[in-house]
């Protein structure tokens, strides 16, 4: 029962600005704006509050402007604390339970940490979470971050690139694993990271997969590729998103502005913008295994069998 004005900038941030400007010339009655780079469209949020037309932010938060009525998103502190708790249990610090594992290792674990792009709110919560979960570890020596980059600055990958990824990892292999350091896990916090981290661990010889000796590597997103890595035993996890309920949920706030309602909030505390602390609908995420992702992805209809068998939708 609505019209649509539904528009893709290629990850460019003028062909972004410029497609919101045209629709708020055009006196859309709601915006919703999934951000290339959150901070960058202040403009266009004041122009939007000029006319009178509400914004929401769709899974990335827009910073730096008051003009942004609310927000929809998952819990992404939550994200970064099942990141780090999934790496924990492939080193096996955890258990099935994610608990403390009676077996666990005795010696130190070397791992190393990737953060996401620093232009993404996300990225930030991804970290605090992880970091939050890691860090008693890292300080009792159960876990050590061998390249001791512990700073989210010496971890970001700019606009989240696979290939940004793989470099890293390939620098960080030559400059602290060239002799006789052992590598045991990477906190990883998107797909297109870890199947980029992956490549640069076998092109090393880490191994194919996890059980000849490849490095426990941590997801998100739960990208069809990546599942199919994890189903072969190459990925260790993900982080899945259901964006069917994220898409549900923007309908929700838009329908509820639309008929001069107010959308229901969640969260009113957790996302500070820079200029206002933004309503916000958190929902809820899962983390995805070898052993799992069938009841999570397949049988809820989410992929295929098929699709996950040829890495392809």
């Amino acid at each position: 029962g609505y019209n649509v004005d539904l528009q893709y900038a290629d990850d460019d941030i003028p062909t972004q600005s410029q497609q919101i400007d045209q629709m708020i010339t055009q006196e859309v009655d709601v915006l919703i704006i999934a951000s290339i780079d959150g901070s960058a469209l202040t403009g266009q949020l004041d122009a939007a509050a000029d006319a009178g037309i509400p914004v929401i932010a769709y899974d990335r938060l827009l910073t730096n402007s008051e003009d942004v009525d609310f927000y929809v998103t998952f819990d992404n502190y939550e994200v970064g604390v099942n990141q780090a708790n999934a790496l924990l249990y492939g080193l096996g610090v955890l258990d099935e339970n994610f608990e403390e594992a009676q077996d666990a290792p005795e010696e130190t674990l070397n791992i190393e940490l990737f953060a996401g792009s620093l232009d993404d709110n996300n990225s930030h919560l991804f970290w605090e979470g992880a970091i939050d979960t890691l860090e008693p570890y890292i300080e009792d020596g159960t876990l050590e971050v061998t390249s001791g980059q512990t700073d989210i600055e010496q971890a970001a990958t700019q606009r989240w690139e696979q290939e940004t990824a793989q470099e890293r990892m390939e620098n960080l292999l030559t400059t602290h694993y060239s002799g006789d350091e052992e590598l045991h896990g990477v906190l990883a916090p998107a797909d297109p990271l870890s199947r980029g981290i992956i490549q640069a661990l076998q092109n090393d010889g880490w191994g194919d997969t996890i059980e000849d000796g490849l490095p426990v590597v941590t997801g998100q997103d739960a990208e069809i590729a990546s599942v199919s890595l994890i189903a072969d035993g190459v990925q260790h996890s993900t982080i899945f998103k259901d964006t069917r309920q994220l898409a549900d949920e923007a309908i929700v706030a838009a329908e509820a502005y639309l008929s001069g309602e107010e959308p229901e909030a969640n969260d009113t505390e957790t996302y500070d913008n820079g200029e206002i602390v933004v309503p916000s609908y958190l929902l809820d995420v899962e983390m995805v295994l070898e052993d799992n992702y069938e009841e999570i992805l397949i049988d809820s209809e989410y992929y295929t069998q098929e699709q996950v068998d040829s890495g392809q939708l």
